[in-house]
């Protein structure tokens, strides 16, 4: 009986031993099949609307100085993108993310920028990209061409795995208010 107890217990102490090692994560490591890179350009508008009692973008921290004016503000969104420069032309989507000012000199307007761009209908519904870039308003103004380039940083649906860049352009800017509309002209490479 004790040599059974002995058994017993060594198998048992082996099959305890064992569960750790089996418990670990799980890896397979395949050829993945050839992808093939597809480019995607995209138009539409982006309206950062922070007016009015339905605002799109609200300021949610400042700094604690009196004299930092829009340095350090950060700014969530989640603004309408359209087919058209006009607000009221079709929805396809928004984009949500949040901004920051991050220039301390009063006369200069930067800003860093992480946005997700979701497609809420059409031929891109439920599909999105993302883009992480400095944003500087005041360069922008001074330049002849207007256009700032940003990067694209990622996707998902139709853009998996997406990089690229983002053009765009003041089509409206109220300074009195902060209300802003964009053009985008978007090129994407995704599988």
């Amino acid at each position: 009986m004790e040599k059974q107890n002995i058994i017993v217990t060594s198998a048992m102490i082996y099959l305890l031993a064992m569960a750790p090692v089996y418990g670990q994560y799980y890896s397979e490591t395949v050829r993945p099949r050839p992808r093939v890179e597809k480019m995607t350009r995209l138009h539409f508008y982006f309206h950062d609307i922070i007016s009015g009692k339905n605002p799109a973008a609200v300021p949610i921290a400042r700094p604690n100085i009196t004299n930092a004016g829009l340095f350090l503000t950060l700014i969530a969104m989640d603004d309408p993108l359209t087919v058209g420069p006009e607000l009221t032309s079709t929805n396809i989507g928004n984009t949500q993310g949040i901004y920051v000012w991050t220039a301390k000199d009063p006369t200069m307007f930067s800003a860093v920028f992480y946005a997700d761009f979701a497609f809420t209908s059409g031929r891109f519904n439920g599909s999105s990209f993302g883009l992480f870039s400095r944003y500087p308003m005041t360069e922008i103004a001074r330049a002849s061409e207007q256009v700032i380039e940003l990067a694209v940083v990622g996707g998902r649906g139709a853009f998996r795995m997406a990089t690229g860049y983002a053009r765009t352009r003041v089509t409206y800017a109220n300074a009195e208010n902060g209300d802003a509309s964009l053009e985008f002209d978007v090129t994407l490479y995704h599988y």
